[in-house]
């Protein structure tokens, strides 16, 4: 009884190594867990459901036979991938959730969400969010040729590391870039559960805190640029470990 939690995979083609890795984990731990959560980030970039990539067919092919063998595939979208639509769903035989979403691990109700919500202290990333998650800036993105999605998304994350390059210079870039504390306890408050799980900022731990009196735990992804990272909950309790 084990169930397994990812994210912050960022496949993609410039790195075949990892996406092998991920098709491992897929084709042997995973074929034996309760369920598979991926919360975010799946793909380096995600323009789209008709973007013809190999390595989004691969993901799909791997996803989808991992579902069909009878382990439960759920999807929160990241700050990378939150074009992912329930086309390629279908295909991968996953299933999307809200973000944040609230889901019962062995009786214990667990809030898990992609984490960049947390992130409050990093404004200029906020607005960059609240507006592209619009459904009229995304229905206005979606219409446009596939060449020219593609072009956005690399300015895209050219802006996203000179952002970041910049708040590195200022010397704010591990505060900024981190959960916002006053929001992880407000989030807590809010959910009234003492369990949360999250990826994003890629600063793999369990944190321990207490939120008004109570005992909480904070369970951070890791993220698959050198090596994988998995989550492996079970009624015991949680393991966090690095794979390949």
């Amino acid at each position: 009884m084990t169930t397994l939690f990812i994210s912050d995979l960022h496949l993609d083609a410039e790195r075949p190594q990892i996406t092998q890795l991920f098709g491992q984990f897929v084709r042997n731990e995973a074929r034996g867990a309760d369920a598979l959560y991926i919360l975010g980030d799946l793909f380096e970039a995600w323009v789209g459901d008709d973007d013809p990539s190999e390595t989004g067919a691969f993901v799909a092919s791997e996803l989808h036979a991992l579902s069909q063998s009878g382990v439960p595939v759920y999807f929160i979208r990241g700050n990378r991938d939150f074009l992912l639509g329930e086309d390629f769903a279908r295909r991968a035989g996953a299933r999307i959730l809200p973000d944040p979403s609230v889901v019962m691990l062995y009786g214990r109700p667990t809030l898990v969400q992609h984490g960049d919500l947390l992130c409050t202290d990093d404004v200029a990333y906020q607005q960059f969010r609240a507006q592209t998650r619009h459904p009229q800036w995304q229905a206005q993105f979606l219409s446009q040729p596939l060449a020219a999605r593609i072009a956005f998304a690399q300015q895209a994350r050219a802006a996203s590391k000179a952002h970041q390059s910049g708040l590195k210079t200022q010397g704010t870039m591990e505060t900024i870039t981190d959960v916002a504390p006053a929001t992880v306890a407000g989030t807590f408050s809010r959910y009234g559960i003492d369990t949360m799980i999250h990826g994003h900022t890629h600063r793999p731990a369990m944190h321990e805190l207490d939120v008004d009196g109570q005992a909480c735990l904070r369970i951070v992804l890791g993220d698959w640029y050198d090596q994988g990272s998995v989550l492996r909950v079970n009624p015991d309790g949680y393991d966090l470990q690095a794979i390949g």
